[in-house]
């Protein structure tokens, strides 16, 4: 019996290589960084996919079950579906979704054959989301700007922007222009689910698209903030890690898909198995909430107590 997995992944992970000469002019290359007081040129390496969610097959191996580990620290949503199939069936049925706490889950599904006296073959398929699906969800929580305090900042694209707030992920989203290396801070507290940090250039090709360094924060309410375009290695936060409302967590850059320095935010989550933007309000100096709009200057205020 063939069984074969195919991934779906967006998870990253980049290195960096260094070249450096001894003392009699030997060359040497390392992937750490060198002990050594002479001249040491670094070159960032491309990511490359980092796996953390996949599907592991447990029980006999006439009749496999399917169980799955989730490095995330949240849910995650998987899909699971027949590549090809052939004499077997699944109980429960596929395709199937499941939703996966961080950890290793129970038996998702387990593959029998219909006819032990004929041959039988299968692969399997599979793609995650990250965040547990919420299909009618709607934001009843007003949000810091995600800036220093007394920082003032101008949006220059908001919610269903012509440049490139058009689809489903970024619809509802904020781009708000600052010089790279200005202090990001959370605009919300929650548990830090997914962080990108390892993206070293950006750019309006097409090619850019998935490569900003970002940072994604799970909140109670299942809603996760994604602050993205961050600077290379700059993030001060890591998966699993809590953060509380206004705590400083990267520097902003020009990553990704960008035409020039800024910090992209929005507030997403899992609808239908893709990361869909939802309308949200921000909050003033006076508690007053309002609709990020194109040309209105941000400005940065304490969290309350």
């Amino acid at each position: 019996m063939l069984i074969s997995l195919l991934l779906i992944s967006s998870t990253v992970a980049a290195k960096k290589l260094y070249k450096y000469q001894d003392q009699q002019g030997r060359w040497y290359f390392s992937d750490k960084p060198p002990a050594t007081e002479q001249k040491v040129e670094v070159r960032q390496l491309k990511p490359a996919a980092n796996q953390r969610v996949w599907l592991e097959q447990s029980g006999a191996k006439e009749n496999p079950g399917f169980d799955a580990i989730n490095q995330y620290p949240g849910p995650v949503e998987i899909s699971v579906d027949w590549g090809e199939h052939d004499g077997v069936t699944a109980t429960p049925p596929l395709p199937q979704r499941f939703l996966l706490e961080p950890g290793r889950s129970k038996n998702l599904f387990t593959v029998k054959a219909v006819d032990q006296t004929v041959s039988r073959r299968f692969t399997l398929q599979f793609r995650y989301m990250i965040g547990r699906p919420l299909p009618d969800y709607v934001s009843t929580t007003a949000y810091l700007p995600p800036v220093a305090p007394g920082g003032r900042f101008l949006v220059t694209q908001a919610f269903e922007g012509d440049f490139s707030h058009t689809d489903v992920q970024n619809r509802y989203a904020v781009d708000i222009m600052m010089p790279t290396g200005t202090p990001i801070h959370a605009a919300r507290g929650g548990i830090v689910l997914k962080v990108e940090n390892d993206f070293f250039s950006g750019g309006t090709e097409q090619a850019f698209a998935d490569k900003a360094n970002s940072i994604h924060i799970l909140h109670e309410d299942g809603s996760m903030a994604v602050y993205a375009h961050l600077a290379l290695e700059k993030a001060l936060v890591h998966p699993g890690l809590q953060v509380q409302a206004g705590e400083l967590i990267a520097y902003s850059g020009n990553t990704g898909f960008s035409s020039g320095p800024h910090l992209h935010f929005a507030v997403q989550v899992n609808r239908g198995m893709e990361l869909a933007s939802v309308p949200f309000e921000f909050i003033d100096a006076d508690d007053n909430t309002f609709v990020p709009r194109q040309g209105r200057w941000l400005l940065g205020i304490n969290a309350p107590p």
